[in-house]
């Protein structure tokens, strides 16, 4: 189904808008949405694996996610469910997330599928994506894909380092040139040997930037964070966790991605630090990059429909009880209340009995109590033990929390 540009962006705007528009926060709500209308995330930063295992994903599950760079939704195939249903309000995410299907179940073998979007930097990927992919991709995606800015025709980021673009990339870029002009050299990490090595690394390069005045000034400004994808709303949450000052709870979150899973296993490091994966063996890339999942992402991707539209809009066409896994990211931290609960109303809807449903969030605490309707809430069960659980694993480190509900009281 095809969204109307416009609908689209109202739609956007009303996930995104909370307070009016000439004011101090009206204002900044709408610079945020204006940046989400292009590609904002190449990759993804939530840990499928953490995911999968949190879940406890079978055969049998019917799944309904927020696609974004769309890496998950692809790593999600290697449990081999039965359906996904993915769904962005952001034109690129859902054009890249339809590339990648494309990739999976056409490109001729994992060497090609890997050189596309493993290393993501070839000139040969443009040809390969003329000659292999842009005939079997629908009319929006390759409109997307073939679509011209300065840089020429869009499918030439993945000539020149794919992971190096979008609003996400463009940050980290500034990152590093910040990074540099501290005195401070944020690859170094990449060669640490040890998790002691990665804390010194840490300690040494990263925590004096900190003090520095001129990030602790950006630090205090909302908008600086819009290119890590963090709203208005977002940001407030973060800097409730450092009692109104995000600075450490920023510091917490570098530290927590720099040094508390080994660098050669954490690829959202190696995105971070390397605006790239590790491509020397062994890898660390996401699960559907993996060379011995190829085959069943290739035969999953079938089974796998992707949507530009809201994910409450998409499930109020739903049958009852047609679904049992949601995976919902980060967006419930933009919602109002009244949101909140339509989405709930229609996950509970559409919900079949053993449903779960996982979540981040900016700050630490859960946001739905006293926020979704208790008659509608009261449906499900907050699994304490497998949030913790889900938040210690994932590596991408950047959420105060992990949030995993189960239809049906406690047991």
């Amino acid at each position: 189904m095809t969204i109307q540009t416009a609908d689209m962006d109202a739609t956007r705007a009303a996930a995104v808008h909370q307070n009016a528009a000439l004011s101090r926060e009206g204002l900044l709500e709408r610079v945020f949405s204006r940046l989400f209308r292009g590609l904002v995330y190449a990759q993804i930063w939530e840990d499928p694996v953490a995911d999968m295992a949190a879940l406890d994903l079978t055969r049998g599950d019917d799944m309904v996610c927020i696609a974004s760079g769309g890496c998950n939704v692809m790593s999600y195939l290697t449990a081999e469910p039965r359906s996904i249903t993915a769904v962005d309000l952001s034109a690129a995410h859902v054009a890249l997330l339809r590339l990648k299907l494309a990739g999976a179940r056409h490109l001729p073998d994992f060497d090609t599928f890997y050189r596309f979007f493993g290393h993501a930097d070839r000139a040969a990927n443009v040809r390969t994506y003329d000659e292999e992919l842009a005939p079997r991709l629908d009319t929006e995606a390759r409109a997307y894909w073939e679509g011209r800015s300065l840089r020429g025709r869009n499918i030439n980021m993945f000539a020149n380092n794919f992971y190096a673009y979008g609003l996400l990339g463009r940050t980290l870029w500034f990152a590093h040139l910040l990074a540099r002009l501290g005195g401070a050299d944020l690859r170094r990490v990449l060669s640490a040997k040890t998790l002691e090595d990665q804390r010194e690394v840490f300690e040494a390069e990263v925590a004096p930037l900190f003090e520095k005045r001129a990030v602790r000034w950006l630090g205090r400004r909302r908008a600086s964070l819009f290119g890590l994808g963090i709203p208005p709303a977002q940001y407030d949450k973060l800097a409730a966790d450092g009692d109104g000052n995000v600075m450490p709870v920023l510091r917490e979150r570098v530290r927590r991605l720099m040094c508390d899973f080994p660098i050669a296993e954490n690829y959202f490091a190696w995105a971070a630090f390397n605006r790239g994966y590790k491509r020397e063996e062994p890898r660390s890339v996401p699960p559907y990059l993996e060379r011995e999942a190829f085959g069943t992402v290739r035969k999953g991707a079938a089974h796998v429909q992707v949507h530009n539209r809201s994910l409450t809009d998409l499930l109020a066409e739903q049958p009852a009880e047609s679904k049992s896994v949601y995976v919902l990211l980060d967006a419930q931290d933009w919602m109002t209340d009244a949101q909140l609960t339509a989405l709930w109303s229609e996950i509970t809807r559409t919900a079949r009995p053993g449903a779960r449903v996982i979540f981040r969030t900016g700050g630490a605490a859960d946001i739905l109590p006293g926020r979704v309707d208790p008659a509608v809430l009261g449906q499900w069960h907050y699994d304490a033990e497998a949030s913790a659980a889900a938040f210690r694993a994932d590596r991408s480190a950047i959420y105060g929390g992990v949030h995993l509900y189960r239809l049906g009281a406690k047991v």
